[in-house]
C-alpha cells in the first residue's frame, strides 16, 4: 500500500509575544498580501508596516493569553485526522505546512521526503478558496517543487476547496443549533456569519472565488439548519479582518453589528464562518473587540459558535475528503492555484509602464501611488491610516 503524506496547510501564528514582529514580517512580505509594482519595495514595506502594527498586535496576543493557539489546534487536527485515515486501512502520515510561521512550508516538505512518502495530498484548512490564503500557500508549494527535484517527482493531488462537503456542513450546522438552541426564542435567534474579509479587487480584478464560496456556504448551511431546528432565523453575512485604506468586500462585520442593535437585534448567534480553528481572529477580535460593539449597540446576548477545531464530525469531513482524493481524479498543483481571469495579477510576473489600457500596468500605477502616499503619511503623521489606526 502506498504510503501517503497528508499535507495540511494553515496559516500560522506568533506563539509568544516575541514572535508578533517576525510573523507580521513574514505575512506582509508574500506579494500574495500586498502587490507592489517595484519587488524590491517589498521587504522593506513589509518590514516598516510589521514595525508600525506589533504594538498594537502584541497587546491582541496578551489578551489571549500571550500568543496563538493555532499551532497546537492543527497539530491536533493532524495527529486525529491520520488515526482517522489509518482506521479506514489507509497508510497516511500527515504533516502541518504553515505559510507565515512556525512550522514551515519547506520543514513539512523535508519531513515528506525524510519519511519516504510516495504520494502527497494537499489539503488546506481554509473551507473556502482565496488567492491569499489557499492560492499563496499552493504557490509556495509550487516554488518549492521547482527548486527540489526529489520533491517534483513525487505524485500530488491538491484539494482546492471544500466549503460545500455535506459532512463539513453537516458539523457546521450541530455546533449553531447547540446555541440556537440556548436562545429563549430560538427562532428569533438572528445568526451572524462573521468571515475573513479580503480586498474587493482581489474578486473583481483577479477573479477570485472567495466572495462567491463564501455565500454559498453559508446559504448551503441556512438550509440545513432550517432543517435540524423545524424553524427558519433570520441571518446576516458579513465580513472582518480588513487592514488598510482599500476597500474590502462588505458589509464589514463591526457596522453590521451597529446596524442590527439599531433595526432592535437583541439575541445573536455569531459563526465564525471561514475558520476551521481558534485563533486571534474568533478570541480576540470576535470575543472581545466585536461582542463589545454589540453590546454598546443593543445586543443583549452574543453567543459565539465555537470554531470546528478537533470536533468529531468535522475530522470525519477532512477524511472524507483525502479518501475521495486519493481514489478520484488528480488535481495538480497548477490546477489548484488557477483563477477563472484573463488579467494575470498573481504571481506577480512583470509590470509594464507606458500608457495603454491594460489592467497591469493601471494596477501598477494605483500601486505606485499608494505606497507614495503611505509614505508621505508616514511623515505627515495624519491621514486615512492613521484614522484607521494603523499607523
Amino acid at each position: 500500500m502506498a504510503k501517503v503524506g497528508v499535507l495540511l496547510l494553515n496559516l500560522g501564528g506568533p506563539e509568544r509575544i516575541q514572535d508578533v514582529g517576525p510573523f507580521l514580517y513574514n505575512l506582509f512580505s508574500d506579494p500574495e498580501i500586498i502587490r507592489l509594482p517595484v519587488p524590491a519595495l517589498q521587504k522593506p514595506l513589509a518590514w516598516l508596516i510589521s514595525s508600525l502594527r506589533s504594538s498594537k498586535s502584541e497587546d491582541a496576543y496578551r489578551s489571549i493569553g500571550g500568543g496563538s493557539p493555532l499551532r497546537r489546534i492543527t497539530e491536533q487536527q493532524a495527529r486525529e485526522l491520520q488515526a482517522n485515515l489509518r482506521k479506514r486501512g489507509i497508510n497516511a502520515t500527515t504533516y502541518v505546512a504553515m505559510r507565515y510561521w512556525h512550522p514551515f512550508t519547506e520543514s513539512a516538505v523535508a519531513d515528506i521526503k525524510a519519511d519516504g512518502m510516495e504520494e502527497i495530498v494537499v489539503l488546506p484548512l481554509y473551507p473556502h478558496f482565496s488567492i491569499s490564503t489557499s492560492g499563496s500557500s499552493f504557490r509556495e508549494l509550487q516554488r518549492l517543487r521547482q527548486a527540489d527535484l526529489q520533491f517534483a517527482q513525487l505524485p500530488i493531488r491538491c484539494i482546492r476547496s471544500w466549503y460545500d462537503h455535506p459532512n463539513y456542513l453537516e458539523a457546521m450546522v450541530k455546533l449553531i443549533a447547540e446555541q440556537v438552541r440556548t436562545s429563549t426564542i430560538p427562532d428569533q435567534a438572528h445568526i451572524f456569519f462573521s468571515a475573513h474579509g479580503v480586498p474587493k479587487s482581489y474578486v473583481e480584478e483577479a477573479g477570485d472565488p472567495y466572495q462567491k464560496e463564501i455565500e454559498s456556504c453559508a446559504q448551503l448551511i441556512m438550509q440545513r439548519l432550517e432543517k435540524s431546528l423545524g424553524h427558519s432565523n433570520p441571518f446576516t453575512l458579513a465580513y472582518q479582518s480588513r487592514v488598510g485604506p482599500v476597500e474590502w468586500l462588505k458589509p464589514y462585520t463591526d457596522e453590521a453589528l451597529v446596524e442590527l442593535g439599531e433595526k432592535g437585534v437583541t439575541d445573536l448567534v455569531v459563526v465564525p464562518i471561514s475558520f476551521v480553528s481558534e485563533h486571534i481572529e474568533t478570541l480576540e477580535e470576535i470575543d472581545i473587540e466585536y461582542r463589545e460593539i454589540a453590546t454598546e449597540a443593543g445586543v443583549e446576548y452574543f453567543r459565539r459558535v465555537p470554531a470546528l477545531d478537533t470536533y468529531g464530525p468535522f475530522i470525519e469531513s477532512l477524511a472524507d475528503l483525502v479518501e475521495a482524493s486519493i481514489a478520484g481524479p488528480e488535481i495538480n498543483l497548477d490546477q489548484a492555484a488557477e483563477l477563472p481571469t484573463k488579467v494575470k495579477l498573481y504571481p506577480q510576473d512583470k509590470w509594464a509602464w507606458g500608457w495603454n489600457n491594460t489592467s497591469e500596468i493601471w494596477n501598477g500605477r494605483l500601486a505606485m501611488v499608494g505606497f507614495s502616499a503611505f509614505l508621505i503619511e508616514l511623515i505627515v503623521g495624519q491621514g486615512p491610516l492613521h484614522s484607521l489606526g494603523l499607523l
